[in-house]
């Protein structure tokens, strides 16, 4: 029994160990780090666009799995030419009164360019390039981690004399078959970073 564990646990980890490269095949949103504070990052994003769902539900636990397949749906080739459309990181949820999914559109695609979902449900959006300020944490997410973090950073963002607009994305960069390494971030645009 032991060896069959063993082996069990040692294939566990070949694999996570072939996934992890892979991850960084992924194309990510672009950002510049301005600033490293005592536990968390001030970043520059740069322009991007978005393809997103309003979900049903205003919480992650709920919405999460929800907005993951609706999105995925379209990218592995629910539009209207079959398209498969790279996968990209991270996924955005902002989560609120309401909740939104959106995956980075790959960079080589224009909004003109991207097939229509089949999914009315989906839409395109251009987001600015925005100064950030982004808190990580590692593990799975869940609400109560997310709201976890999203106080550190309030707390963090306070002591620094820092003003956001109070409107909070959490940031998922791994798929879900990562089991280590996994990287989990909680953001908010700041309103008066020089």
């Amino acid at each position: 029994m032991f060896v069959v564990v063993l082996v069990v646990v040692g294939v566990f980890l070949i694999l996570q160990a072939f996934i992890l490269p892979k991850l960084s095949d992924t194309e990510q949103l672009k950002y510049e780090v301005l600033k490293e504070y005592d536990g968390f990052e001030v970043r520059r994003y740069e322009a991007a666009l978005f393809s997103s769902v309003y979900l049903n539900g205003n919480t992650y636990d709920e919405t999460s799995n929800q907005g993951f397949r609706v999105l995925a749906g379209y990218i592995f080739g629910g539009n209207e030419t079959g398209e498969k459309i790279a996968m990209t990181s991270p996924v955005a949820m902002e989560i609120g009164d309401s909740a939104k999914m959106s995956f980075m559109v790959p960079s080589n695609y224009a909004d003109t360019s991207l097939p229509k979902p089949n999914n009315q449900n989906i839409f395109f959006e251009k987001k600015s390039g925005s100064v950030m300020a982004a808190i990580r944490f590692g593990g799975w997410a869940s609400d109560e981690r997310i709201q976890e973090h999203q106080e550190k950073l309030i707390a963090l963002l306070k002591a620094q004399k820092l003003e956001h607009t109070g409107k909070f994305v959490y940031f998922g960069y791994n798929p879900p078959y990562t089991v280590v390494g996994r990287r989990n971030e909680v953001a908010v645009e700041l309103t008066n970073y020089k």
